[in-house]
């Protein structure tokens, strides 16, 4: 960063205006007064009995999923594909790269990086960690294999919100079992720099259709704010989730980063779902819901 240790404000919000709409969804859509306090303390504490609770809540959280070496290998593997140093990873960013002229502009203008299993081993290595890879076959009940992998970044003071969603409501992940996600911490993910928000119980409604406002994500009058669960995470904390489970994030309003590994996963024997089968499930264009 910068001499004086401060985020440059180059990709906050251009104007008053879309930053006051930015802290109002925030203020409205999101609660902040009701945390997530039932934990399993390690990944090797994980139990038959967790099983059972992530199905009937949708999800759970381990507070220690990495250890120290892998949350630091994969921040350098992070920093190394946004700065062109580890090659064939994609990334996505919020301006045009050939506008990004150092690697400080390149890290605030990422907002995400993806497809990195196959380019990058570090990333590779927690994807297919033998502890998440043994919780996911316990959860599934079979085999589990990887469906998508992605960091999803908040750069300090600009970072966006991720409207309430469900996963497999996104093509990648549409299959014709539930998906399963880890979203691990790799900077401290706390109530002001845009940690995980979850609503329990809500994968029990099924898919549910989603709608293309400030991102693809379910109607905001359907959100069940009042149900809100913030879940903070320390580095190397994760909070596993049903991919039908509401959840959300809202703006990084703060001067601290949010970096997270996220990756998905599904049971070796699940299917892809057709077009047909998705638009009934996750659009309104054959059920006619309107937002």
């Amino acid at each position: 960063m910068n001499e004086a240790n401060e985020p440059r404000t180059l990709y906050s919000y251009e104007n008053q205006e879309e930053q006051q709409l930015a802290q109002d969804i925030a203020e409205k859509l999101y609660r902040y007064d009701s945390i997530e306090s039932d934990r399993i303390r390690t990944i090797q504490d994980f139990t038959e009995q967790h099983v059972r609770q992530f199905w009937e809540r949708g999800y759970l959280v381990i507070d220690e999923v990495l250890d120290e070496k892998e949350i630091k290998d994969s921040i350098e593997a992070l920093m190394d594909i946004l700065y062109d140093r580890s090659l064939g990873s994609k990334v996505q960013y919020v301006k045009p790269k050939s506008q990004l002229h150092s690697d400080e502009e390149r890290e605030l203008a990422a907002r995400k990086v993806y497809d990195y299993v196959d380019f990058e081993p570090r990333l590779r290595h927690v994807a297919y960690q033998e502890g998440i890879m043994g919780v996911m076959a316990q959860l599934f009940g079979e085999e589990a294999k990887v469906a998508q992998d992605q960091a999803i970044l908040k750069p300090p003071t600009g970072g966006a919100e991720k409207p309430w969603h469900q996963d497999m409501a996104y093509g990648p992940l549409a299959f014709d079992k539930s998906v399963i996600g880890i979203w691990i911490a790799l900077d401290p993910a706390e109530l002001d720099n845009g940690c995980m928000h979850v609503i329990p119980y809500s994968h029990r409604d099924g898919a549910v259709p989603h709608y293309a406002v400030r991102d693809w994500q379910l109607c905001d009058l359907s959100v069940q704010v009042e149900r809100d669960v913030a879940v903070p995470l320390k580095p190397g904390g994760a909070l596993l989730f049903s991919g039908l489970l509401h959840h959300g994030t809202p703006p990084n309003f703060s001067v601290k980063r949010r970096r997270a590994l996220q990756v998905h996963y599904a049971a070796e024997s699940a299917k892809k779902l057709t077009p047909h089968e998705y638009k009934k499930m996750f659009t309104n264009e054959m059920t006619g819901a309107e937002c």
